[in-house]
């Protein structure tokens, strides 16, 4: 499957995992929280670090590292929780995606985005827009919700005590 090419100017929120510098759609992130107590789940998968009280709403955080296969560290006072609005197999979920830091909110013109490389690269381009270029940086933008499966979407609702849809 190819990836869509992005055709119109967009704003994306830029945040940091390792070494790498990733973006998702503005549209896409509620918001940005400070890292607070997040409750485990028993039988979670691994990336499912638990869930955090939102507003008095349970909210499923996915440690965006341990998702992407990148080594564990620890958490530090930069660490961040996106919530993210996804839309994943026609169903709303919101989320939230632990990362080591969250940097802006930049705003890219078609022109600025090359698409991913197709070889070399340790990430899956089926799950990557483009490579947003500023200056002599690349930012990594996600299609965020091509992240996240119909499995992970089981998993994310029954952690956050939903009962879970009927899934295809």
């Amino acid at each position: 499957m190819s990836t869509p090419k992005i055709t119109e100017t967009a704003r994306y929120l830029t945040f940091r995992l390792g070494d790498e510098l990733f973006a998702i759609n503005v549209f896409k992130a509620r918001e940005v929280l400070d890292l607070s107590h997040i409750t485990r789940v028993p039988t979670a998968p691994g990336y499912l670090r638990g869930v955090v009280n939102v507003r008095g709403n349970a909210i499923p955080v996915v440690d965006l590292r341990s998702k992407f296969g990148l080594p564990q560290t620890a958490d530090s006072l930069q660490t961040r929780i996106i919530v993210m609005d996804l839309l994943i197999d026609g169903e709303n979920v919101v989320v939230g995606g632990l990362a080591d830091a969250v940097h802006e909110v930049l705003e890219l013109e078609p022109h600025e985005i090359n698409e991913p490389p197709t070889l070399g690269m340790r990430w899956r381009t089926d799950l990557i827009l483009g490579m947003g270029r500023r200056d002599d940086r690349f930012t990594i933008i996600l299609d965020i919700e091509r992240v996240f499966s119909t499995d992970d979407l089981v998993a994310l609702n029954e952690s956050a005590g939903r009962p879970v849809a009927a899934v295809a």
